[in-house]
């Protein structure tokens, strides 16, 4: 972990502004090698993964019934980076906060800003511009060179002019983004990199690999889950089981929001 650059000098802690302490929050971040390591590493994987996936579909194409044709979703099938991209951006979020706690700064941030809620409030607000921009940067860019890819193998492909093509580029982002947000939220209860990455990985793969063990009454909650309905929006032919994708993704982010305000009571009633 590099060191830190210094945060802006305050003459005392109740002349902080939320201005400050965004400010502070985003050097901080910008400052951190980790954040650029997962940056780069989330779009070289990324769309290694797309090039990779993308550029033998001829044969499997094919290979399909009339039937399968009509499924065939170029869209979808570009943007399915978003599997290991999740995990990455996620990584990025928990290390907004876990990385201070790591190398004591926390009681350096919160004696400069003893509203920890406005503290907290800093992080997420920086953490959720740059999981948007990185975000839909990378699954426009999923989306353009995978169906170049295509294009170079005479198969069937799509323009973001197509019906439902942007939407579901830019759900794809917004996606991301929410998972993000979760990865911070889980940073701030768990405190440990390891611990939160786990619960991440847990709840993103392990779960809905299990759903079908759960019982009748929870399979509900699978419509609004990570990796499951939440991820609808990202394709264009619909999808009958998830007939409302974006109400899915709505889902998703109140359970986002339900795990954010779980933090914030947590962090306010910690002793750091």
């Amino acid at each position: 972990m590099s060191s830190l650059a210094t945060v802006p000098d305050m003459s005392t802690a109740s002349n902080v502004t939320f201005a400050n302490t965004l400010r502070a929050e985003w050097i901080k971040l910008r400052s951190l090698r980790s954040t650029w390591y997962t940056l780069a590493c989330l779009f070289v994987v990324g769309l290694g993964i797309t090039l990779l996936s993308m550029s033998s579909l001829a044969q499997e194409y094919e290979s399909l019934t009339a039937a399968e044709r009509q499924a065939w979703d170029p869209t979808n099938l570009s943007l399915r980076t978003y599997i290991v991209a999740q995990l990455i951006i996620g990584v990025l979020g928990i290390l907004v906060v876990t990385s201070e706690y790591a190398t004591g700064l926390m009681q350096t941030s919160l004696t400069a800003t003893p509203r920890r809620h406005r503290l907290l409030a800093a992080k997420v607000v920086v953490a959720t511009a740059v999981a948007v921009v990185a975000g839909q940067a990378l699954m426009f860019a999923a989306f353009l060179a995978g169906q170049a890819l295509l294009a170079v193998q005479d198969v069937p492909n799509a323009g973001l002019g197509d019906p439902g093509v942007l939407s579901a580029v830019a759900g794809g982002g917004l996606y991301l983004s929410a998972i993000a947000l979760l990865a911070i939220g889980l940073g701030t209860i768990m405190r440990a990199t390891a611990g939160a990455l786990a619960t991440l990985v847990g709840i993103v793969f392990l779960l809905p690999a299990v759903s079908g063990l759960f019982p009748s009454w929870l399979q509900g909650l699978f419509d609004f889950w990570p990796s499951q309905g939440a991820v609808a929006v990202l394709a264009t032919v619909p999808d009958p089981d998830y007939p409302h994708p974006w109400l899915n993704l709505g889902g998703m982010c109140l359970g986002v929001a339900a795990v954010l305000v779980a933090a914030f009571v947590v962090f306010r009633r910690r002793d750091v």
